[in-house]
C-alpha cells in the first residue's frame, strides 16, 4: 500500500458533570502522553467556555505543559477561536508556542463552535465566520514576518509586526476547522492553509466533506496555492477492544451521558430525537465505529473511499465513552493492529514471510544436508585421530619393550 496515513486525536476533551475536573485535566494529559509512546503522530486540544463538559479554556497552556511532558507528538489548537481575540495578541502566543516547542507546534482556527461562548461576550453569531477570515487574513502575513496595519469594526493593527520570526519555517503550520459550511475550506483555500474536517461521517456528512476539500483546491488553485491533501485531517469516531460485544460494554460507561450532552448543550444533535437504539443508529449510519480493529479498519477505509481522493491524517475523536483502563487501550489496539495497515509497515514483513516460507522446503533441505556434512566430516576427523593414537601407542609400547 503506497499511501501513508497519519494518526491522531481531536481533543475537545469531553467530561462528565459528576467528575473532578482536576483529575480529569491530569487524566487528558496522560493521554497525550500515553499516545506519544503508542507513535500517533498528532494532538489537537479544543478552546471551550460554556457547558462544563469541554473544560479546556486555553489550548496554548495545555499544549505548553503537555509539550514538557511528551517527546516527538505534534501539538495543534484544534482550534483557537479567532472572533473571540485580538489576532496580535494570538500570534505573538502561538509564535511563543512554536518556539517552546520546538516547532512541534501547530495552529488550528476556527470561528468557535459553542455559540453560548460567543453569546457570553456579545459575539453576534451571524458575524463568527466573517470575523474568523478577517483575522486569518492578518494572522497569515503576521507570522510570516510582515508587517501588517489592518482596521476592521472590532480590532485594529498599526503597523503590527512580531518581535522574532517563527521558529518552524517559513511558519508555524495552520489548518482552518471545516464542517459541513464552504466557510473553513474557503479560508483555507485563500490563504494557502491545511484543512480539519470536522462533523457528520455519514454518507451525506462525507459527501459534504468532500466537496468543501474540492472548494478548497479550487480556491486555492484561484489564489495561486497548491491545496495538498497530507494536510488535510478527517475526524471521526471509534471504540475499539478484542470483540464486538466487549465494546458494547465499555461504552455503557459514558456513551449516554456524552450524546446526551450534544443533544442539550451543542447546535447539532448526534443521533436524532426519536432513534431508540442509539449504538446502532451510529454504527449503522457510519456516524462511528464500535467494535474490533478490523471494524476500525473499514471504517477508515470508508472515509478513505469517501473523500474521493484521499487525505493525510486520520483523527480520533476524544469522547471518553469508556473509563480510562478501556480507553487507554482502545486507542493501544488502534495502535497495534490499525495504524501499521494505513503506514505500509506490514506489507515488506508479510512479504518477507511469504519468500521464507515459499522456499522453506529447499532451505530446510540444504540446511540439513550441510548439518549432516559437518557431522560425517567430524566423524571422519575423530576416525582418522583414532586410528593416529593406536599407532602411536604400539610404537611406544615397542620402544620400551
Amino acid at each position: 500500500m503506497s499511501r501513508h496515513v497519519r494518526f491522531g486525536i481531536f481533543l475537545a476533551p469531553f467530561h462528565a458533570l459528576d467528575e473532578n475536573p482536576v483529575l480529569a485535566m491530569e487524566r487528558d494529559f496522560e493521554l497525550v502522553e500515553w499516545l506519544d509512546r503508542l507513535d500517533y503522530d498528532e494532538a489537537w486540544i479544543g478552546e471551550h467556555h460554556s457547558g462544563g463538559f469541554e473544560i479546556i479554556a486555553c489550548p496554548e497552556m495545555f499544549i505548553a505543559a503537555a509539550a514538557e511532558r511528551t517527546r516527538r507528538i505534534r501539538l495543534g489548537t484544534g482550534v483557537v477561536s479567532l472572533p473571540y481575540h485580538h489576532p496580535f495578541m494570538i500570534a505573538d502566543r502561538i509564535l511563543q508556542l512554536d518556539y517552546m516547542t520546538r516547532g512541534r507546534a501547530m495552529f488550528g482556527v476556527g470561528p468557535g463552535a459553542l455559540t453560548a461562548d460567543a453569546d457570553k461576550m456579545g459575539i453576534p453569531v451571524a458575524e463568527q465566520r466573517r470575523r474568523m477570515d478577517e483575522a486569518v487574513s492578518v494572522l497569515v502575513p503576521l507570522l510570516r514576518g510582515e508587517t501588517v496595519s489592518r482596521k476592521t469594526d472590532w480590532f485594529e493593527l498599526r503597523d503590527a509586526r512580531l518581535q522574532m520570526e517563527c521558529y518552524t519555517k517559513p511558519m508555524v503550520e495552520m489548518a482552518v476547522a471545516s464542517a459541513r459550511s464552504p466557510v473553513g475550506a474557503r479560508t483555507a483555500g485563500k490563504y494557502g492553509l491545511g484543512m480539519l474536517s470536522i462533523g457528520s461521517t455519514t454518507d451525506s456528512g462525507l459527501a459534504a466533506h468532500a466537496s468543501n476539500w474540492k472548494t478548497c483546491e479550487d480556491i486555492s488553485a484561484e489564489n495561486g496555492h497548491r491545496a495538498d491533501r497530507s494536510r488535510w485531517r478527517v475526524v471521526s469516531m471509534m471504540h475499539v477492544a478484542e470483540s464486538r460485544e466487549q465494546a458494547e460494554r465499555d461504552v455503557e460507561f459514558g456513551l449516554e451521558r456524552w450524546l446526551k450532552y450534544f443533544r442539550e448543550i451543542t447546535t447539532f444533535p448526534i443521533v436524532p430525537d426519536g432513534v431508540e437504539d442509539h449504538l446502532g443508529y451510529m454504527r449503522e449510519n457510519g456516524v462511528a465505529s464500535i467494535g474490533t480493529p478490523d471494524d476500525a479498519i473499514n471504517a477508515i477505509e470508508r472515509l478513505w473511499e469517501g473523500s474521493d481522493g484521499g487525505f493525510g491524517c486520520y483523527m480520533l475523536f476524544a469522547h471518553n465513552w469508556a473509563d480510562w483502563a478501556q480507553t487507554k487501550r482502545s486507542y493501544e489496539l488502534i495502535a497495534r493492529y490499525v495504524m501499521p495497515h494505513f503506514q505500509s509497515r506490514l506489507a515488506a514483513r508479510s512479504d518477507s514471510y511469504d519468500v521464507s516460507a515459499e522456499n522453506n522446503e529447499r532451505l530446510a533441505g540444504e540446511a540439513q544436508k550441510a548439518v549432516q556434512l559437518e557431522i560425517d566430516r567430524h566423524q571422519q576427523e575423530r576416525a582418522r585421530r583414532g586410528e593416529a593414537g593406536a599407532w602411536q601407542t604400539t610404537r611406544a609400547m615397542s620402544e620400551r619393550g
